[in-house]
């Protein structure tokens, strides 16, 4: 906590909202607090600057542009007559700003590799609510809302919805530092446009065609940035990286890295180690060793791995750092198991990889998006009469059923061999 004399009414400046304000205490000790600032640390878009040089923004820029967006937001639904309380309106401002704090080094990249079957928001929820002894229980009002149990459902819309504040923030940011500018949004167009009916959070039919285009950026956004082919290649060329590295430690091999590095590689860590309560020893271990590991642990890690013994940890090493990235294919149905096993022998022969190993370098998956998830909480327009219509009935433009489709694409990774017949 800051001292009681501390100027906590600072200003930043950021390059995509221009000046944000801190009117709260609380928010200020919170954006202080290292479990916060270790954001800093955390590359929003995880390793897609390898394709995107510019990407190198941070978890710490998001909240924050989030957090200005949230508060823009609840002064046009104040001005439309409905009431939201100075408390919930620290409570939703908070939820937003600490939304993301669970996230791992380089971000979804490694979400599932750090610790497995616990996803990022799940990961926040638990840092909240030890946050919340810290701050003795001030953030109660803010876990309730991010949890979706606070009376006022629209609160929680506003944090995670079709229309949520992180993603209108996300977007707009990862266009910018991205350059793609298929990804730009008129976001201030659609908070002056939202209000609230029964407790949901609706859009004002002037706002529509800002609606259609957010819908079209978000899917440009995924196939041109997020799901980038050369993105899939250098994600995944991190994973295997892990993925070896933890399978060398569980087996005793000794592996450099951080004491909090070394701690998920060399633990067994999934989310159903942590069904005890806040605040017990083995949540605080848990916890101590996931707030110092940030993206820094990881390269300093590979750098020093690329000179292991083990080939194929020093291989992949060796790739990462240099920018040497597999080579993806994709396609509309799965690849063809006797290609795969082809590949394989290849690069085992080619590479001097053991058989049992292979899977390192030559893999299959699938990655799937949509823009609008039609069967979720629904985008409602809301007309000058009081009628409410869905996106995908209210647009006359867009053909929504098509956006909401659930688009799967599968792909497959292998080292670039020039020889190869593939």
């Amino acid at each position: 906590m800051n001292n009681d004399h501390t100027n906590k009414r600072k200003i930043i400046n950021d390059p995509v909202h221009g000046f944000i304000g801190i009117k709260s205490d609380l928010v200020f000790d919170l954006i202080s607090h290292p479990v916060f600032q270790r954001l800093r640390r955390i590359r929003q878009l995880g390793i897609t600057h390898f394709v995107y040089p510019g990407a190198t923004h941070t978890r710490f820029q998001h909240a924050i542009g989030a957090m200005h967006l949230m508060e823009m937001a609840i002064g046009v639904i104040r001005s439309k007559g409905h009431i939201i309380t100075h408390e919930e309106e620290e409570a939703v401002l908070t939820a937003i700003l600490l939304h993301d704090i669970g996230h791992g080094p380089f971000s979804h990249t490694l979400e599932s590799s750090i610790i497995p079957l616990m996803p990022h928001e799940q990961m926040s929820a638990l840092l909240m609510k030890e946050l919340n002894i810290s701050f003795h229980g001030s953030l109660s009002m803010a876990i309730d809302i991010f949890a979706d149990l606070y009376p006022k459902r629209f609160l929680h819309q506003l944090v995670a919805g079709q229309l949520d504040m992180d993603r209108l923030d996300y977007l707009k940011r990862d266009s910018f530092f991205t350059g793609v500018t298929e990804g730009v949004i008129g976001s201030d167009r659609i908070i002056k446009m939202l209000n609230v009916v029964d407790d949901q959070l609706v859009v004002e039919a002037k706002g529509i065609y800002s609606v259609e285009k957010f819908l079209i950026a978000r899917r440009l956004m995924y196939w041109q940035v997020y799901f980038h082919k050369t993105v899939v290649a250098a994600e995944n060329l991190l994973t295997m990286l892990l993925k070896r590295a933890g399978q060398l430690a569980s087996e005793g091999e000794e592996i450099f890295a951080s004491p909090y590095l070394k701690y998920f590689l060399e633990n067994d860590v999934t989310a159903e180690d942590n069904g005890v309560l806040p605040g017990s020893d083995a949540v605080k271990e848990l916890i101590e060793n996931f707030i110092n590991l940030d993206d820094d642990d990881i390269m300093s890690a590979a750098k020093v791995w690329a000179g292991h013994p083990d080939r194929s940890l020093s291989l992949l090493a060796q790739w990462l750092t240099g920018r040497t990235l597999y080579r993806v294919e994709f396609q509309n149905k799965a690849f063809d198991d006797r290609k795969i096993k082809d590949l394989k022998n290849e690069i085992c022969h080619k590479f001097n990889i053991p058989a049992d190993e292979a899977g390192y370098f030559v893999f299959a998956g699938n990655i799937s998006n949509y823009a609008y998830k039609y069967e979720d909480e629904k985008i409602q327009i809301l007309y000058n009469t009081g009628e409410l219509v869905d996106i995908s009935d209210a647009s006359d433009m867009l053909n929504v059923t098509v956006l909401s489709k659930t688009v799967k694409k599968y792909f497959l990774c292998y080292p670039k061999c020039p020889d190869s017949r593939y």
